[in-house]
């Protein structure tokens, strides 16, 4: 199935499917509340069907928009927005913790018939004007496969440390709150999404509780959506070397929360810390499939074997 792409320059590229639904808006003109964490985010993501699987702004955590990459807790710096988390102290506003992220460019930019593929080079740059990171990010939209109901968003990060400090990585779990350990690339679904089904492999019973900290290839989440006869399913998916312990920098385990709020995290530190020295490098790619229906595992586990990676 071909795509449309469109860019309104200094704020957002579109992608529309050939019957005009747009699926995708990458934002990265950030919103202006520093106390956000600003940051470029990709909401709405909707499905081909054009049932809209994201959240942006809710009034629960306004920093939470729709797909975004993230980091909790970063060397003292907020890099996910909001609140921070004090060990003792609870969840505590401090706006000069918070950090943004800085659009610098776009140095490759590919819109075929039914792909597109960019380059986006970001500064990480804390409160106080520092420059301690560069990322390179890689976004791609393909196989939008209207049998199936479904398309495939990439999303990969290069982040390399130019600060004269090692930058140290973590999360509210790592600060001392239990299974909290949310940092990394970010879900944040739709109002209509509380209280949807979590899914991963070779887990029947298990759901958003029991899978929370747990590692693994894929995992989904479905739920119904308002106002429309109609289920969704997003499934999570890691490249293999992210998984892989002789490539990975650092283990990732799954941030996954149905109720109160429905979110998803590739969470990169989760239980343990990790530190970047000066000058190194890390990258780990994942795969978002946004799919129209309620997928079962086996249904899952046969698109993701169709996409290659």
């Amino acid at each position: 199935m071909s795509i449309r792409v469109s860019h309104v320059h200094g704020e957002h590229l579109a992608v529309e499917a050939s019957d005009g639904t747009e699926i995708l808006r990458y934002v990265y003109r950030p919103d202006p509340d520093p106390f956000e964490s600003r940051k470029p985010y990709a909401h709405p993501v909707r499905t081909l069907a054009g049932r809209t699987v994201t959240g942006y702004r809710p009034s629960d955590h306004r920093w939470h928009k729709g797909l975004q990459m993230t980091a909790s807790h970063l060397s003292g710096q907020n890099f996910w927005g909001g609140n921070c988390y004090v060990h003792g102290q609870g969840y505590l506003p401090l706006p000069d913790r918070v950090g943004s992220m800085r659009h610098d460019g776009f140095t490759a930019l590919a819109a075929e018939d039914e792909r597109l593929a960019f380059t986006e080079e970001l500064t990480w740059v804390e409160n106080g004007g520092q420059e301690w990171a560069r990322e390179e990010r890689g976004i791609q939209v393909h196989s939008v496969d209207v049998g199936a109901g479904a398309w495939a968003l990439d999303w990969s990060i290069r982040l390399t440390n130019i600060r004269a400090a090692p930058l140290v990585f973590g999360s509210p779990t790592t600060a001392g709150r239990e299974l909290a350990g949310y940092t990394g690339l970010q879900w944040r679904g739709p109002r209509d999404f509380t209280g949807g089904r979590v899914l991963a492999p070779g887990t029947e019973d298990a759901g958003a509780e029991e899978l929370m900290g747990t590692q693994g290839p894929w995992l989904a989440f479905t739920s119904e959506h308002d106002d429309v006869d109609g289920h969704s399913t997003l499934v999570f998916a890691h490249a293999p070397e992210n998984l892989d312990e002789t490539s990975a920098i650092h283990a990732s385990h799954w941030f996954v929360r149905s109720e109160p709020i429905p979110t998803v995290a590739f969470s990169w530190a989760f239980f343990e810390e990790f530190t970047l020295e000066p000058g190194e490098s890390y990258g780990y790619r994942y795969r978002v499939v946004i799919a129209d229906g309620d997928w079962d595992r086996d249904r899952i586990a046969a698109h993701l074997e169709g996409l290659p990676w």
